[in-house]
């Protein structure tokens, strides 16, 4: 009880849920290299840092839920995110094999990569101040 919401209330769900967009980005960008070649495949992209921003935007105002059945109004909760795979309608390239441009895909597959070294080297920082703080040691920067 006491552990969930010290957690809730720090940025360590939202970098949970970054590495999790992450690492079903990584797939995603895996299987359209993979498919390079494949007749007819469509490229997948994953979508969520859209919907975090509206999420963490304190100007739009949030609903309460207090009926499994009420629909969700304003920003959402940040432990209601996912990231969702999507096929984008991208025309197929000129080569006519399929929409997946292997250059970019390779590209997206780096900036993917810093993402979640960042997001993983923050999240482990916030757990070394967090322990650090539990044993009453200082923190080292």
């Amino acid at each position: 009880m006491l552990g969930e919401s010290i957690f809730d209330k720090s940025s360590i769900p939202i970098l949970v849920k970054s590495l999790d967009a992450s690492m079903m980005r990584h797939r995603a960008i895996a299987n359209n290299i993979a498919n390079a070649t494949t007749p007819g495949y469509q490229r997948l992209e994953v979508s969520f840092e859209d919907e975090l921003k509206k999420a963490l935007n304190k100007n739009e105002l949030k609903g309460t839920i207090t009926n499994q059945k009420h629909i969700q109004i304003g920003r959402r909760d940040i432990a209601s995110l996912q990231p969702k795979i999507e096929k984008p309608n991208d025309p197929t390239l000129p080569s006519g094999v399929n929409n997946v441009d292997i250059d970019i895909e390779m590209a997206k597959l780096a900036e993917n990569q810093i993402l979640y070294n960042f997001s993983a080297k923050f999240l482990r920082g916030k757990f070394n101040k967090l322990n650090a703080a539990i044993q009453g040691k200082s923190i080292q920067q």
